[in-house]
C-alpha cells in the first residue's frame, strides 16, 4: 500500500499488508484484551479516554500534518479535525458514565426489570480518507468507554494516519490489543467479519462498500452499522441571509476540497432570489484559493489523489453532456491532484445525475419555484444523510424538517458533526448511528434483568 502526497504526486512511504497469521495473531490479542478490558470499572476507562486526549493534543502538529501530507488537507483543517478528536475523547470521558445508566422498568404483572448496558466484544471499523483521524474516533471513543476493543481497517492511503493512531494508544498506556490498526485490503475484510472473535462491524464509505460489507454481516448475523454518504441538499428561500448562506454554501464546497459526506453538495435555491444567489455564489466561488496545503494562506489543497480528480472530472463530463452549464472547476497547469471550485447550473432533474455524490470541490445549483419543489428536489434521490436550509420563517422550518428526508437538518447553518448528538442517514445513506449516547449504545448488549416484588 502506497502514501502519496495528492500536492506533489511523490511517494511518501509504502506499508506492507498484514499476513493471513499476523491477521490472526491480532484477532487472538483482541479477543484476550476483551476478556480483561469488559471487567474494567468506568473510571478506569473515562481516565484511558483523557489520556487519549491529552495524546492527541500534546501531537497535534505532528498528526496534523501526515494528514495534510497522505490525502491533501490544508493544515489548519487538520488541525482542527485533531482538536475535534480531542474533544470527543474528553466528552465521552466527562459525560460518558451517565450515558451508560440503565434505569429500571415497574412491571404491570409486579416486580421490575432493571436495565444493565454491557460490552459485546471487539468492533471491526472499516474507515475512509477524507477525515483520517475524526471518522476513527467517531467509533473509538465510544468503543472504548462501552468496554469494547477496536479493529482498524483503514484506506490504504493514509496508512501513516492509522499506524500514528496506534501510536497515541501506546503513548496513553492503553492496554495491549485494546485498539489495533490492521494494515489490510479490502478483499480480506470479509473473512474478519465471518471470524467468531469479532462481534460487530462499523464502516463510512460508499454505497457499494456497505453493501458488500452489510450483506458479509448480515451471513454472519452480526450488528452493522452503515454511513454511506450522500448528495446534501443545501435549500435557500428568500427570507434567508443571502451572505450568510452564500458563505455557507462556498464552505461546504471547498472545505476538505469538497470532500465531506455531510456539506452539502445540491444548492436548492427559490426562484425570486435564484439570480442573486447565484451571483454571489460563483464570484466566492472563484475567489477560493486552492494552492500547497501547508501555506497558512490556502483555501482548499488538492483532492485526496489523482484517481479521485479523475472520478470528479468524469462526473462533471456526464453532468455536462446531459446539459449542465460548468463555471469554474478548471484542472490547474502543473503537479497534484487539484482543481479549481466550480459550480454546475442547468442541471437536468435526473435523478441518477443528482443522486451522484460529487466528493470534490463542485457545487450542483438548482432553481425551485417554490417551497414544494425545494423539497421535491430533495428528496428525489435515494439518500439522506444531512441537508441545510436557510430560512426566517418559522412555518418553513417547521416544514423542511418534517417533510425532507434525511437523518440530519441544519437550520441557518452548514451541517457538522458534533460529539454530542447522533450521527447518520437513511435510505441508502445506511443506518445506525454514530456519536452521542446512540453511538455508544449501537454496540451494546441491553440487558433486562428481572426481579421479583
Amino acid at each position: 500500500m502506497k502514501s502519496i502526497n495528492p500536492a506533489t504526486g511523490e511517494q511518501i512511504a509504502t506499508h506492507e499488508a498484514l499476513t493471513e497469521a499476523q491477521v490472526d495473531a491480532a484477532l487472538d490479542r483482541a479477543t484476550a484484551a476483551f476478556a480483561k478490558w469488559r471487567l474494567t470499572g468506568l473510571s478506569d476507562r473515562t481516565a484511558l479516554l483523557s489520556r487519549l486526549a491529552d495524546a492527541y493534543h500534546a501531537n497535534r502538529d505532528t498528526l496534523a500534518r501526515m494528514a495534510t501530507q497522505e490525502m491533501g488537507k490544508t493544515l489548519k483543517s487538520a488541525l482542527a479535525e485533531v482538536d475535534k478528536c480531542v474533544a470527543a475523547f474528553r466528552h465521552y470521558a466527562r459525560q460518558g458514565p451517565a450515558m451508560l445508566e440503565g434505569g429500571s422498568i415497574a412491571l404491570a404483572s409486579g416486580g421490575r426489570a432493571d436495565l444493565v448496558w454491557l460490552p459485546i466484544g471487539p468492533v471491526l471499523a472499516v474507515m475512509p480518507w477524507n477525515f483520517p483521524y475524526w471518522q476513527v474516533v467517531r467509533f473509538l471513543a465510544p468503543c472504548i468507554l462501552a468496554g469494547n476493543v477496536g479493529l482498524l481497517k483503514h484506506a490504504s492511503n493514509v496508512q501513516g494516519v492509522a499506524a500514528l493512531m496506534q501510536d497515541m494508544m501506546a503513548q496513553a498506556d492503553a492496554p495491549e490489543g485494546l485498539f489495533q490498526n490492521l494494515p489490510i485490503r479490502s478483499d480480506a475484510v470479509a473473512a474478519i467479519i465471518a471470524d467468531d472473535r469479532v462481534a460487530a462491524v462499523t464502516l463510512t464509505g460508499s454505497e457499494g462498500a456497505g453493501r458488500a460489507v452489510a450483506e458479509q454481516a448480515g451471513k454472519a448475523l452480526k450488528k452493522v452499522v452503515l454511513e454511506l454518504g450522500g448528495s446534501d441538499p443545501f435549500i435557500v428561500m428568500p427570507s434567508a441571509d443571502l451572505d450568510a448562506a452564500v458563505g455557507q454554501a462556498v464552505t461546504a464546497r471547498t472545505q476538505n476540497t469538497g470532500q465531506s459526506c455531510i456539506c452539502g453538495k445540491r444548492m436548492i435555491v427559490h426562484a425570486d432570489i435564484y439570480d442573486a444567489f447565484l451571483a454571489r455564489f460563483s464570484a466566492a466561488m472563484a475567489a477560493v484559493k486552492a494552492g500547497n496545503p501547508l501555506d497558512e494562506g490556502t483555501d482548499m489543497g488538492p483532492l485526496s489523489s489523482a484517481e479521485q480528480r479523475r472520478t470528479v472530472q468524469d462526473q462533471v463530463g456526464r453532468m455536462k453532456a446531459a446539459g449542465a452549464t460548468l463555471i469554474g472547476g478548471e484542472t490547474p497547469d502543473g503537479p497534484g491532484a487539484f482543481m479549481r471550485a466550480g459550480i454546475l447550473t442547468d442541471m437536468p432533474a435526473d435523478p441518477a445525475l443528482m443522486g451522484e455524490e460529487i466528493f470534490g470541490p463542485i457545487a450542483m445549483v438548482f432553481k425551485a419555484a417554490d417551497m414544494d419543489e425545494a423539497i421535491a428536489i430533495a428528496n428525489a434521490i435515494p439518500f439522506g444523510l444531512g441537508s441545510s436550509v436557510w430560512t426566517r420563517d418559522a412555518d418553513e422550518e417547521a416544514r423542511f424538517v418534517r417533510d425532507i428526508n434525511a437523518g440530519m437538518t441544519a437550520v441557518n447553518q452548514m451541517l457538522a458533526s458534533a460529539p454530542e448528538a447522533p450521527f447518520g442517514g437513511v435510505k441508502r445513506s445506511g443506518h445506525g448511528r454514530e456519536l452521542g449516547p446512540f453511538g455508544l449504545h449501537e454496540f451494546m448488549n441491553l440487558k433486562s434483568v428481572y426481579r421479583a416484588a
